[in-house]
């Protein structure tokens, strides 16, 4: 299933972060936090004519924004431009 975000909105899919700490511990899935970074999947026509962000790009956003959306069982959530705080370059 194809999903276009419109006006200034992203559809990102999140990162998963490692389940076991550096010192071996391993963190249960009821005390885990969702993750605050991902990666981009798809651009609205608006961001990505003025070149702002591209798919693949991996982003950080505030941890009480955008909408959670399943989409062929997987699950994404939609942002608006402004609750990405930047993207984590390589």
């Amino acid at each position: 299933m194809k999903f276009r975000p419109l006006g200034e909105r992203v559809l990102v899919e999140r990162v998963e972060e490692d389940t076991k700490t550096s010192s071996g511990i391993i963190i249960p899935d009821n005390a885990k936090e969702k993750p605050l970074m991902g990666i981009v999947k798809a651009v609205s026509a608006k961001i990505k004519d003025d070149k702002i962000l591209k798919e693949n790009d991996k982003v950080v956003f505030g941890k009480y924004k955008g909408a959670e959306i399943k989409l062929d069982s997987k699950e994404f959530i939609v942002l608006e431009l402004d609750d990405i705080l930047g993207v984590i370059e390589k």
